[in-house]
């Protein structure tokens, strides 16, 4: 798994190079095995390789599933920390399937919250999915978190975030997945000024 993330990573910073000279402001996901999270090298290594591509660090959010966090809380707080020092953004992803304390939020320097799928799909007519969703975004707020909800496929679903102030949505409301030059084509029709996520998984 180690070399396959190296392989990933430097795969989606040459693809996300096609796209920065029209969509400067674009950011770049990529998911973090949390197999690779006890090696001290890896912040090291993935700098040197967004370096190598031109790509500054702080236009790349990596992404780290909740569970990560919980069962691995000893080994990744110095990945972590050096991640954060070399300029990348971090995240929490799938947040909500823990089952644990938020405690660990304020103990990383993790930037975005990401809130999983399972709380969206009963929007906005599931009374326990909108509790938990809207109290994970003021959550998220108070710690001055970007919060993002995952899986989002209906307008109503877009409509209950957007009046509770959730900073972006990903999923099929937005696109299914598509190729590079598909993707160029639906950014050019939104505009270049507009602020958006390439997710690359």
């Amino acid at each position: 798994i180690r070399t396959l993330s190296q392989v990933i990573m430097e795969q989606a910073l040459h693809d996300f190079g096609h796209f920065l000279p029209i969509f400067p402001h674009l950011k770049l996901s990529v998911n973090v095995s949390p197999k690779t999270l006890n090696d001290l090298f890896l912040p090291d290594e993935f700098y040197q390789m967004a370096k190598k591509a031109k790509v500054s660090t702080e236009q790349i959010c990596l992404e780290i599933t909740e569970s990560t966090f919980i069962n691995q809380r000893s080994e990744i707080a110095d990945i972590i920390a050096r991640f954060r020092i070399k300029g990348f953004i971090l995240s929490v992803d799938d947040f909500g399937t823990g089952y644990t304390s938020i405690n660990y939020l304020r103990q990383y320097p993790v930037s975005v919250l990401k809130i999983d799928q399972t709380f969206i799909k009963g929007l906005p007519h599931n009374q326990n999915d909108m509790a938990i969703t809207s109290a994970v975004i003021a959550l998220g707020h108070n710690l001055g978190l970007e919060v993002v909800a995952e899986g989002v496929e209906t307008v109503e679903q877009m409509q209950y975030l957007s009046e509770h102030n959730c900073d972006l949505i990903q999923g099929y409301f937005l696109s299914r997945p598509l190729p590079e030059g598909k993707i160029i084509q639906e950014l050019t029709k939104v505009g270049q000024s507009t602020d958006a996520i390439l997710q690359i998984t």
